[in-house]
């Protein structure tokens, strides 16, 4: 194993900055060192970020950016650019051995060269990898499935989606049409049914430039293993958002599980069974493998168990803080319950996190986290949406309006905000772009089919 060269420098008289790694380049781990690099004294502290990808992705406009609303460009933040005070190390933490003060770290560059992981020694550990998408034994679904968890995977299902039309319209198979034309969304939480909410829009749309494919001959199909979707804006909201979906001939499937999807084919427990070639997996995440790859302490749901001033429980110079982190809810009266791993906490979070590692550093006291839970908004497509705020209930143009305004208020960066905000205005002016550029995911094919090869297969051809 070769040591990373991010040792201690030291001067004459002074002490040597602390090292500082931050596992996660997500929400806590980009807010965090963000604030960190501000707010920290010349020589104090020295911040290194392990991330397996150079940008940050605002995942509540995934759904936006599959739907062709928003470039995939303006939907990520480059770290090296926001964090020009911070060393990045792109990269896989392997290993977390926390009574070392060592992290084991695959990089770009070990693969390439064959060569085992570094090593990198830390004072201070901030582990906010971010969760991944929870996957069942469902027979079939590594196959067929298809994730909604970045935006790799957001792209990729537009490309698909359109593909599906381009399928349905020139093939003289009415069993291909017909699987072509079936979407099946599994998970009632926000990715699903913003994601199909958005996809639907989009797809309705392109289909009038279809002489023989129309909105009525699609079948867009949520399935739900609970009694209810979108739990976190309320019951009330959540029976209207059902009632909306089907209105738009989305069958919604409650109390219903994805049995198989082997061979193409949908079987769900209710005995129903849907030929298709689209099969959307959003039910549930859980925490980053790196969490169980450490030696710090976790709860029965593998979440690091922390405390209100988010240290990680009974260890010394550990934090943690998102989805990853059991972090105590202390301001809902309720022993043992703790905050929902959402961006709304993780926003947050990562401000309380910076400011007490900042006083840990200087020997000042730490303080709790604590944060009201305000509500919740979601969009169901263009002009579309639900929200539970602060105790008020809006639906249909008000609601999408305010899901936009509060996530414009969330990205980070005012660029970042000038860009989204430019390519909503636009969005409004001209019509939306219907182009499936599905070879981006094998730029090389062309190529090797010119020179004698056989072109790459899609996992869903």
């Amino acid at each position: 194993m070769v040591k990373a060269a991010y040792s201690r420098g030291t001067t004459p008289g002074r002490p040597a900055p602390a090292r500082i790694l931050v596992v996660g380049g997500g929400y806590v781990g980009m807010y965090t060192a963000l604030r960190l690099q501000r707010e920290l004294r010349r020589g104090e502290a020295e911040v290194t970020v392990v991330t397996p990808e150079p940008y940050m992705t605002y995942q509540p406009f995934l759904p936006e950016a599959a739907a062709g609303s928003i470039s995939p460009r303006h939907v990520v933040v480059p770290l090296r650019r926001v964090l020009d005070k911070c060393k990045i190390v792109i990269g896989e933490a392997q290993k977390i051995d926390h009574a070392k003060r060592a992290a084991t770290v695959a990089t770009l560059a070990t693969k390439e060269e064959g060569a085992g992981p570094i090593e990198i020694a830390y004072d201070e550990l901030i582990l906010a990898p971010g969760s991944v998408s929870r996957a069942l034994p469902v027979p079939g679904l590594a196959d067929y499935g298809i994730g909604f968890k970045t935006v790799e995977e957001a792209i990729g299902l537009r490309n698909h989606v359109v593909e599906q039309m381009d399928i349905a319209s020139s093939t003289r198979d009415p069993d291909v049409r017909d699987a072509a034309l079936t979407f099946v969304f599994v998970g009632g939480g926000y990715a699903g049914v913003e994601a199909l909410g958005e996809l639907q829009d989009m797809a309705r749309y392109v289909s009038r430039y279809y002489y023989n494919v129309t909105a009525e001959d699609m079948k867009w199909i949520l399935v739900e293993a609970t009694g209810r979707i979108l739990p976190e804006v309320g019951e009330a909201m959540g029976h209207y958002t059902v009632r909306e979906l089907r209105r738009r001939n989305i069958d919604v499937r409650l109390d219903t599980r994805l049995d198989s999807c082997e061979d193409r084919v949908a079987v769900l427990s209710d005995g129903s069974r849907f030929p298709t070639r689209t099969l959307v997996w959003t039910a549930g995440v859980k925490p980053h493998p790196i969490v169980a790859a450490s030696d710090l302490p976790t709860n029965a749901h593998g979440r690091l168990v922390c405390t209100p001033k988010l240290t990680i429980e009974g260890v010394e110079h550990a934090w943690a803080a998102g989805d990853a982190a059991a972090v105590p809810d202390i301001t809902a009266g309720e022993e043992g319950k703790v905050c929902a791993p959402n961006a709304q906490h993780a926003v947050r979070q990562a401000k309380t996190l910076a400011e007490n590692i900042l006083a840990s550093l200087r020997g000042q006291p730490l303080r709790d986290y604590a944060h009201r839970y305000v509500g919740s908004v979601a969009s169901l497509g263009f002009h579309k949406g639900v929200a539970h705020v602060y105790g008020r209930k809006l639906k249909g143009y008000p609601a999408w309006l305010m899901h936009r305004a509060y996530h414009l208020s969330r990205v980070p960066t005012f660029n970042r905000k000038a860009r989204v905000l430019a390519e909503w205005t636009l969005a409004g002016l001209f019509k939306r772009e219907i182009v499936s550029l599905g070879s981006l995911e094998h730029p090389r094919a062309e190529f090797e089919l010119a020179v004698g090869g056989e072109r790459p297969k899609d996992s869903n051809d």
